[in-house]
This record gives C-alpha cells, sequence and structure tokens, in this order.
C-alpha cells in the first residue's frame, strides 16, 4: 500500500509539472496573430507586449528585424526578448514613402505625420497643406535625408522601405531612431502587401481600422478572382514602356505578376521567377510578347498620352498587337493616386484590370486607375 501511495505522488507531481510547463511554455510562444497572406510578416501577443517579426525578403532563412511594441502609456516590461522597442501608438513618425502617408492618412493617423521624405510626390491636398505651413517638416530625398532637420524633428520611429545591401542607411541609421523597416514591398501577392496593414494598424493605434479595411479588401478581392478564374478566354498582357534602354516586366512571383493571373490572364514573363520587376531589353520584350493583347501604360505628364503619343515615344511600341487593336489602358500617374492607393487596395487594380481585359463582363467596367487610350 506504501509503494502505491508513492507512485502516485510521484505521478501527480510529475503530471503538476507537466502542466506548469506547458503553461509556461504557451505563455513564452505568445498568441500568433494568423496572417493569411504575408509571408514576410510573423506576430506573436504577449499579455506585456506584440512582438513582430520581419523575414529578410533577400535571404528567407535570416530575420530583417524584431519589434517589440509596447504600450506607451504603460510601465517598461520585465524581461522583454531582445528587438527594437517601439512605444505604440506612434506619435511623431518620419516617413519616407508616399504610399505609407497615405496608408497612414486613410487610418486615420495623420497627426503621427512629423516629417516626409520625397514630398514633391505627395498628392494628398491636406498633407501637402501642412507641408507648406511647417506642421509636417520636409526632411528632403530619401536617398540623402537632411539630418540636421531629422534631428531636431526627432521622430520616435523613421519608416522607410528597405533595399538589398543598403548598408543600413547609412548616416540615419546611425541616429539611435528606431527604423520601421517597410518590407511591405517584396511580398509575392498583393494581398499579402495588403496585410501589412495590421501590422501598421498596430503602430498608430488603429489595429481596429486596419483589420476591417483588410477584411474588406480581401473579400473584395477574392470575389473579383473568383470571376475571372471562371473564364475562358485568357489575354496576353504586358505592363508599362521601355525607360531609356531597359523595360522592367513582372516577374512570375511578382504582386503585378499575380494580379495578371488573378484577372484572368496571362504574364508571358511568368517563367522569371522573381518577385520584383525583370529589367529586359525592349527587343526582348517584343520577342516575347509581340502578340499581347492587352497592354497597360503608367505614365506622369501634364496632358494624358494619346495612342498616338505612345508610338512616338519609340517605334518598337507601335509594334505590339495591343497597339494595333487599339487596346491601350493608361493611368496618369501625376492626376491619379495609382501608387498611393493600389498596394492597400489591390482589389480596385484588379477590378480595373478585369474590365480591361474582359469585356464581355458588360456588368463590370471599373475605371479608377486605367483609362483606354485615345
Amino acid at each position: 500500500m506504501r509503494i502505491f501511495l508513492t507512485l502516485f505522488i510521484v505521478v501527480a507531481f510529475l503530471a503538476s509539472c507537466k502542466g506548469s510547463h506547458a503553461s509556461a511554455l504557451s505563455e513564452e510562444e505568445g498568441e500568433v496573430l494568423p496572417l493569411k497572406y504575408a509571408e514576410n510578416l510573423t506576430v506573436r501577443e504577449f499579455p506585456d507586449y506584440t512582438e513582430v517579426t520581419v523575414r529578410n525578403p533577400w535571404d528567407t532563412l535570416k530575420t530583417l528585424q524584431k519589434y517589440i511594441l509596447v504600450e506607451r502609456d504603460s510601465a517598461m516590461p520585465a524581461g522583454l526578448p531582445e528587438g527594437t522597442i517601439i512605444k505604440v501608438p506612434v506619435t511623431n513618425a518620419l516617413v519616407y514613402s508616399t504610399v505609407h502617408n497615405s496608408l497612414i492618412t486613410e487610418l486615420g493617423a495623420m497627426d503621427a505625420i512629423g516629417g516626409i521624405c520625397n514630398s514633391k510626390y505627395v498628392n494628398g491636398k491636406e498633407l501637402q497643406a501642412r507641408l507648406a505651413s511647417g506642421r509636417i517638416v520636409d526632411c528632403g530625398v530619401s536617398l540623402s535625408p537632411d539630418l540636421e532637420k531629422i534631428i531636431k524633428l526627432n521622430p520616435q520611429v523613421i519608416m522607410l522601405s528597405p533595399f538589398e545591401n543598403n548598408d543600413k542607411y547609412a548616416k540615419v541609421g546611425e541616429l539611435g531612431i528606431p527604423i520601421i523597416e517597410c518590407a511591405d514591398y517584396m511580398e509575392t501577392s498583393p494581398l499579402g502587401r495588403a496585410e501589412w496593414v495590421r501590422f501598421y494598424g498596430m503602430l498608430f493605434g488603429k489595429q481596429d481600422v486596419a483589420d476591417k479595411m483588410f477584411a474588406e479588401t480581401e473579400s473584395n478581392y477574392l470575389k473579383l478572382k473568383q470571376i475571372a478564374n471562371g473564364l475562358a478566354i485568357k489575354p496576353k498582357v504586358i505592363i508599362d514602356q521601355r525607360y531609356g534602354q531597359v523595360w522592367n516586366v513582372p516577374g512570375g512571383v511578382s504582386t503585378m505578376g499575380r494580379l495578371i493571373e488573378d484577372a484572368g490572364g496571362i504574364n508571358p514573363f511568368a517563367s522569371y521567377e522573381q518577385s520584383g520587376s525583370v529589367p529586359l531589353a525592349p527587343e526582348k520584350v517584343l520577342a516575347e510578347a509581340h502578340d499581347a493583347d492587352v497592354w497597360f501604360v503608367r505614365y506622369n505628364q501634364e496632358k494624358d498620352k494619346s495612342l498616338r503619343e505612345l508610338g512616338n515615344d519609340a517605334p518598337i511600341n507601335s509594334q505590339f498587337k495591343a497597339y494595333k487593336n487599339r487596346r491601350v489602358y493608361g493611368c496618369n500617374t501625376r492626376y491619379i493616386d495609382f501608387y498611393e492607393e493600389t498596394p492597400f487596395h489591390p482589389d480596385r487594380l484588379l477590378e480595373d484590370m478585369i474590365s480591361a481585359m474582359h469585356p464581355e463582363l458588360s456588368n463590370h467596367t471599373s475605371h479608377h486607375y486605367y483609362h483606354l487610350m485615345q
């Protein structure tokens, strides 16, 4: 009897240890925020902080950044893991790109934008007014920002788009200001990039707004994709035109390449398995895509570009099937917020592309960004 009692106590003790260990392990690992599409982002929520890990898009076995988000009005938790500590919500940010300035504004956090780089590309009227009044500081161009203005602004974070082998942003990285590496543009799917809005919502105390925004974008996108996937006709599509001696085409695993496919089209450069643009000689583009059915062209100029003008831009342009058949769609980014909106609203761009690529869908006519060139 004494032996059985001893065994019972040992088993009970082991079970108790196992339970404590499981509880501690669960608390240590945190609660993973489910992300459906973003491949370069992992979010774990703990009782006192949130851990956000950004995977290195150029070496996916490595981590680009790890951020520890702590509530601004709370005491600093003890025993925080290694990482860049960010107090949230952020109330004074230097934001490099117009893409993220526009997104922060849409989230309802414009007051948190203290400084901007590349101000000549800012289209938003309220942002322009705040720049003119000095309420938002113009910190120069992103490749060589004005360090004195940045030091005077003393932002809580600097938001910028990272590039491979960029030597950690040179002098800006030496200021001791936390840098948010906005690697959303390196995602391989439109919804993957758009899902980063959930991280940005956490930074500015707009998580509920961001989650709702993404849910609507996802729902719209998937409905449109389902419509396009059921179509028998798959037109071949080309994007933009030559600049100098190079024509940048969408790689096979790029967001634009995925958009073409999701719109029920064929990307003639899908065999180039790159997540961004692929620089090709214009003659190579003509050889591989001369029979493209539809052509989408983005440009920035005072007057809308005509079909004749496009043909005059380069002799090669008039040799494409889409040009000959007058199925060229232009987007004048000087007046249309293409770059500001489409990264986090790919459903709007998808709707435009479906409308242009599949005129047989008379009930789906959309012209958010692209219009038929005359």
